[in-house]
This record gives structure tokens, C-alpha cells and sequence, in this order.
């Protein structure tokens, strides 16, 4: 089988050896027998799925658009390490993940997919301060892509490579609006594309060997462990030279709110309710979302031509999802 694009960052590829029930995926209980739901429950199965979907890639996009103010006091490394450290807090106090009895393989598969994650949320910060949101995960997208190409036997997949190489020609090489392409920009968002591609990988992995979140819980605490010599100095000068120390903490523990928490909740909710693969048709409108929030709250502004190149990725994305063979 195929893999396919899934979601922003969180969800793993299903297809080819990831969790195969959305509840094991996310470690949540079994539905409830008829009749026993609450109401709060019977509420939100009024609420169209794909509305879950796309509310956490928006969650996820403004997490990042309002990372991007702290950056210049606290640093990209950071913030990023401040986020991390916040996020990795909270699941391990949520999920109190059990070590004894994991065999090596397991914790190193955990312990790589920190790594992974580690160097995935610091190149993305890093292309974001020096691109456009909608070009910097329009080309982090092509990680994604690049496996569920790379696990395709189909000849027709090769068409969906050369929209997306298109995409990411007119996106990269034609400037205009406020989209001046930056080589270091681009480097850093290319680092990310690669990034994500493993941690998409080593997400299967880590999923069948640990339940619910506990896998997360301790990659997200290596990935933040493997960020304090980038990004130690940084935070605790920007926090240090502050007139108001607690504010920047407190901004970055609710930027880590944002993403990457919140979206678990919201995902979790979609996939208990709509197929891997519509889920992952609508998650390849993400480099479009990116786009449109960092146009709404940056100001960021593209031009026509990359644009064109965006819809070119999602198109690629979204195509290669759709038409794979089941």
C-alpha cells in the first residue's frame, strides 16, 4: 500500500504501518455505547468533521504567526526550546509515560523521533523568520509528499511530483508583494521538508510501540532536551533582560498552547469521525491556510505567480491522496 499526506505534523501515515484506528492512534476510549454520550458529547457530533480538520491547521498556523513577535527578544532557537519545553511538560504530567519493561529498540525509536522533532520545529521557526508562512510550509509540505510519492508503485504518481517541482518553482523563483525569497530562508525550509518526512517515518514506529500520547510525550521531551545548547542562552537572556520577565514566558507557554496541544484535541476529534483519507485530502490545504494566516495577522503578502505555485502543492498533495490506489 501507499502512504499519503496527512496532517500538520501530528497524524501518522496510516497506509504503509501506522496506527490503523483513529481512537489507538490517539489513545482515546472506545466510544460510548447509544444513549450513554453527554451532552457536550451530542453537541460536537452535530459538528461536521472536516470543521475539526481544518480548525486545527488554522491552530496550528496562528501558533506559529504568533511565535514570530517573540523571536526577536527571545530568539528563534528560543522560543522554540520555551515551546517545546511547555508542551513536553504538559504530556508527560498528562501522560506519565511507563518506561520500565520498553525494550531498547522502542526508547531509541522514541528517542529519534525527538530528534527529528527537534530539528523540524527549529528549521521551520528558522525559514518562517526569514520567509512568508505560506512559502516556508508550502515547502515543508513537500516532505509529506515526497513520502507518499516515495512509497507509490503507481507511474501516475510521477505527474503529482512534477505539479508540486512546478509549484515550488513559481513559489521560489518569482518574487513580488512582501514574498522576497531569502537562500538561507529557503535552506532552512528544505531542512524542514527533510525533518518532517522522518518524523512522519518514525511516527509509525513509535505509534504501534506506545499507546495514546506516551510515544509524543517522550520525543517531545528529547526534542526539547536536544534544543537547550541551541536555544538555552538565548531564552534566558530574553527572559533575564526583560522589564517584565513572566510576559515572554508566558507568551511562549501559550503559543505552545496552540501548537502543538491544542491540535491533538482537534485532530483526535476528526479522525474518530472521518476516513485517514478524507482527513488527509483536507489536510493538504495547510500550505493554503499558512498563507491566508500569515496574510491576515503578518501582512504578508504573495504574489499571483506564487500563489499559483501554492495551489500547484496542495493540488499535488491533494491528488496524490485522492486517486491513490486502495
Amino acid at each position: 500500500m501507499t502512504s499519503t499526506p496527512s496532517s500538520s505534523r501530528t497524524a501518522p501515515f496510516e497506509e504503509h504501518g501506522g496506527w490503523s484506528d483513529a481512537s489507538v492512534r490517539v489513545g482515546a476510549p472506545p466510544p460510548s455505547p447509544a444513549g450513554e454520550g453527554t451532552e457536550a458529547q451530542r453537541r460536537r457530533s452535530r459538528i461536521p468533521a472536516p470543521l475539526f480538520c481544518l480548525a486545527a491547521m488554522v491552530t496550528v498556523q496562528l501558533g506559529i504567526a504568533l511565535s514570530t513577535p517573540l523571536f526577536p527578544q527571545l530568539g528563534v532557537a528560543g522560543t522554540t526550546l520555551l515551546r517545546l519545553l511547555t508542551a513536553s511538560a504538559v504530556l508527560l504530567l498528562a501522560t506519565r509515560p511507563r518506561l520500565r519493561g520498553r525494550s531498547a529498540r522502542d526508547l531509541g525509536a522514541a528517542a529519534l523521533l525527538g530528534v527529528a522533532s527537534a530539528g523540524m520545529t527549529l528549521t521551520f521557526a528558522s525559514a518562517v523568520a526569514r520567509l512568508p508562512m505560506g512559502t516556508a510550509a508550502t515547502i515543508e509540505f513537500l516532505g509529506p509528499l515526497a513520502v507518499a510519492l516515495g512509497f507509490s508503485r503507481r507511474l501516475g504518481h510521477v505527474l503529482w511530483a512534477l505539479l508540486a517541482a512546478a509549484g515550488v518553482a513559481l513559489l521560489t523563483l518569482v518574487g513580488g508583494g512582501s514574498g522576497h525569497v531569502s537562500a538561507s530562508g529557503l535552506a532552512f525550509a528544505f531542512g524542514a521538508a527533510v525533518c518532517l518526512g522522518l518524523y512522519i517515518l518514525l511516527t509509525q514506529q513509535v505509534g504501534t510501540a506506545f499507546s495514546g500520547f506516551e510515544g509524543l510525550a517522550l520525543s517531545l521531551t528529547v526534542a526539547a532536551i536536544v534544543l537547550v545548547p541551541f536555544g538555552a542562552a538565548q531564552a534566558w537572556h530574553g527572559v533575564s533582560t526583560s522589564a517584565h520577565p513572566w510576559a515572554p514566558l508566558l507568551s511562549a507557554a501559550g503559543v505552545a498552547m496552540l501548537f502543538p496541544l491544542a491540535p491533538y484535541l482537534l485532530e483526535m476529534t476528526a479522525l474518530r469521525r472521518m476516513p485517514q483519507r478524507v482527513f488527509s485530502v483536507i489536510a493538504s490545504l495547510e500550505p493554503a491556510v499558512s498563507a491566508l494566516v500569515g496574510l491576515t495577522v503578518l501582512g504578508q503578502v504573495l504574489s499571483p505567480v506564487q500563489l499559483a505555485g501554492i495551489a500547484c502543492v496542495v493540488a499535488a498533495s491533494a491528488g496524490a491522496t485522492f486517486f491513490d490506489k486502495r
